[in-house]
């Protein structure tokens, strides 16, 4: 299990640190299935490493066959990744509260950092034979880095909230990064169907993933990943113990106070606002309901020090006074406004009271209030006004459903809930009673591990080579053109990255593929490096191919012939730079004259003199006012001038195919590092680019991955033979 945080919270008092168990159904219902199976559970244990670094890094001993596992974090850490990328990105974003949504690279790269440190712990504490439960929004990026770390593991993933629609999602710059983390798990789930719905749209239009939706699967790196519905409940059996220990309020005639109840934590998707509006307008509407009925907000603060939060609460404090001071007389106020967390044995009480339970978030995954209300009316008498907006009005189709948004809508089925004839009352929620209680959260437990297990069982059996499934995508995009431009990276896509770059050979299978692609009828080859043009071309050795050396300074093909006319003004200022990186190589460091270009490569330097190298090389090359740009395990400098592997595409394409190639040319380019971005961003919308291996910091302008070279050598033998063109007609 893994999750945000253990389900223990951590208080501090002047004795010390105290370990308490967190309230709520999940937890109970998680902790005996992990007792039951043998398990361990991951995750935060509320405070900050340097605050407290035993309460931090120490969680209570095993107990019942369960392990805990804490993850470490600093106070900084839990500002950017916790409080700044979850709670002010994710989370307004996927409420469709876009414009609330913070976009900020600093607290994306702390998000990346601390997913990438949860899948590190969770990778130690499992084996090939463990499922390992990922829980929601705060860790939608673990899957990945599990799968990268462990790429045997079984994984299933939940999110609690909603998922947005593809042209919500996208809105973030950050959005195929998400995605991309939880279709690294075999199993995805969600609350409901248009959740789910919404995951395979992005899948397929963010990713350019192959979706069936009938299936609920999508083909994602070679693997087929489930994406299903399961919607989450509570323990029924809990919440109806405490009902029935609850006082019932009496329905005798001289009591004619109907209680209207709405329970919520302080947060902007939960409509508390709009709610109190449509109360005032009932009252408005239907002045006899005055001193008839009396509304009961039980309202649980939420980070009281975030701005936004502060300021919504102000405004519905000042709504409730002035709702009250409008409308009160002696001895009645039609709002009770209570700001505190209640016992659940209190709550269930004012559920089992409540004649109406008015649950009306503008957005939620799932809400459970809806669910506990229900459980509580043992006797089949209450009324549940439930928003259409929350994930439980799928399941709960007996309520009455409204828009949260109408208040006029609201107010009008608060007066239909309050004059509704008790047949009709008990008919709805006997119904909503006995799905309530067929679908309680030890079910949900029990049903979603065995999809969990369905779904690793599929993902083993149908793997398929990410060249395979890649193939499939890109065969329609092919058949419209009648010739492919393929544009290939050498080191880290031809080959795999080696300590020495000197010692990067190209294998003789690939040397013999794109002997036999340089034949290809309708397929024009083009090597791009940032190697000199002379060593790339001795290297590859294969004649009627394009190559473009030195990051597109100098191209030699077929037809072609360019040196950029900048290099002779900049050869002295190469050779200078490369004279003062000499005197740095002492630690294993290495200068490579390129001619066009000069690079000091650090890849076999130790780890800790690697980062000071790196600072003074670079430092050199920009007083010699030559353009820096970082590689793998390299520093570079190249003329300042705007031209690199981007622009040398583009300059191929034309001068072979003509200014207007984008009409008969399908231009795609392979590579693997940072330069490589250059070519992908040139192609965006015009042509298709493939990254190969990881992202190194965050997001890339590719529009599809492979994980290696070995996968770029699979479809590169496709492509060598001819199999790309049995589509065209």
């Amino acid at each position: 299990m893994v999750s945000n945080r253990l389900p223990f919270t951590v208080d501090r008092r002047p004795e010390g640190v105290r370990i308490r168990r967190s309230p709520g159904g999940l937890v109970a219902a998680l902790e005996p299935a992990l007792a039951q199976r043998g398990g361990v559970w991951v995750g935060w244990t509320g405070a900050a490493r340097e605050d407290d670094d035993t309460a931090a890094g120490a969680p209570p001993a095993a107990t019942e066959n369960v392990q805990y596992r804490a993850v470490p974090l600093t106070a900084h850490e839990i500002a950017l990744y916790y409080a700044g990328f979850a709670n002010r990105t994710i989370w307004p974003l996927f409420h469709y509260f876009v414009g609330q949504t913070q976009i900020d690279s600093a607290t994306w790269r702390a998000y990346e950092r601390v997913n990438e440190r949860f899948a590190q712990v969770a990778a130690d504490a499992s084996d090939d034979e463990a499922l390992v439960w990922v829980h929601d929004y705060q860790l939608l990026r673990v899957p990945h880095h599990l799968r990268r770390l462990a790429p045997r593991r079984r994984i299933a993933f939940f999110l609690h909230i909603p998922f947005p629609a593809a042209d919500v999602l996208r809105v973030l710059p950050w959005s195929r990064d998400l995605i991309q983390g939880m279709l690294a798990a075999d199993l995805v789930g969600v609350h409901i169907p248009s959740y789910a719905d919404h995951v395979l749209t992005c899948a397929e239009r963010l990713l350019g993933c192959e979706v069936d939706r009938g299936a609920g699967l999508v083909r994602f790196e070679g693997r087929e990943v489930s994406v299903e519905a399961h919607p989450i409940s509570i323990d029924v059996a809990e919440v109806e113990r405490l009902a029935e220990q609850a006082a019932r309020g009496s329905d005798a005639p001289d009591t004619p106070v109907a209680e209207i109840l709405g329970v919520d934590r302080l947060d902007y998707t939960k409509g508390i606002h709009e709610r109190m509006l449509a109360v005032e307008r009932l009252l408005e509407r239907h002045p006899g309901l005055r001193r008839r009925i009396a509304f009961t907000q039980v309202m649980v603060p939420s980070r009281e020090r975030v701005a936004e939060y502060g300021e919504l609460k102000r405004e519905i404090d000042e709504t409730v006074g002035r709702i009250n001071g409008r409308f009160s007389e002696r001895g009645w106020s039609p709002i009770r406004y209570l700001v505190r967390s209640l016992p659940p044995a209190e709550l269930v009480a004012l559920y089992r009271q409540a004649d109406v339970a008015l649950v009306t978030p503008l957005r939620d995954g799932m809400n459970l209030v809806a669910k506990e209300y229900v459980a509580a009316q043992l006797d089949d008498d209450g009324v549940l006004i439930l928003s259409e907006m929350a994930g439980a009005a799928d399941e709960l189709q007996e309520a009455l459903l409204v828009n949260p948004f109408d208040v006029d809508e609201v107010a009008e089925a608060l007066h239909r809930a309050l004059q509704m004839p008790r047949d009709e009352r008990r008919a709805r929620m006997s119904a909503l009673r006995h799905r309530v209680r067929a679908n309680d959260v030890r079910a949900w437990v029990e049903r979603f591990l065995e999809a969990s297990e369905r779904a690793g069982l599929r993902a083993r059996n149908t793997v398929a080579s990410p060249a395979d499934a890649l193939q499939r995508m890109l065969a329609p995009w092919l058949a419209r053109r009648s010739t492919v431009a393929l544009f290939l990276d050498y080191d880290g896509t031809l080959t795999p990255i080696v300590p020495r770059p000197e010692d990067a050979q190209l294998s003789e299978a690939a040397r013999q593929t794109l002997d036999q692609a340089a034949r290809t009828p309708n397929l024009d080859i083009v090597i791009v490096s940032g190697r000199a043009l002379a060593d790339l071309q001795q290297r590859v050795g294969v004649p009627g191919l394009t190559y473009v050396g030195n990051h597109g300074f100098e191209i030699e093909g077929p037809g072609i012939s360019f040196r950029h006319d900048e290099l002779e003004r900049w050869r002295a200022a190469l050779e200078a730079a490369a004279a003062e990186l000499d005197l740095l190589t002492a630690s294993g460091a290495r200068v490579e004259r390129k001619g066009a270009s000069v690079a000091f490569h650090v890849r076999t330097v130790p780890e800790g003199e690697r980062r000071r190298l790196e600072r003074q090389a670079e430092a050199l090359l920009r007083r010699r006012r030559l353009r820096v740009s970082l590689g793998k395990g390299l520093i570079e400098g190249r003329p300042p001038v705007p031209w690199d592997k981007g622009h040398a595409v583009l300059h191929v394409l034309v001068h072979r195919h003509g200014a207007d190639w984008p009409s008969r040319v399908s231009a795609l380019y392979i590579g693997d590092d940072r330069t490589d971005e250059d070519a992908f961003r040139s192609l965006e919308g015009i042509g298709r680019s493939i990254r190969v291996g990881p992202t190194a910091g965050g997001a890339s302008y590719a529009d599809y991955r492979l994980p290696d070279p070995d996968a770029v050598l699979v479809l590169l033998r496709w492509f060598a033979s001819g199999a790309f063109a049995g589509a065209k007609s």
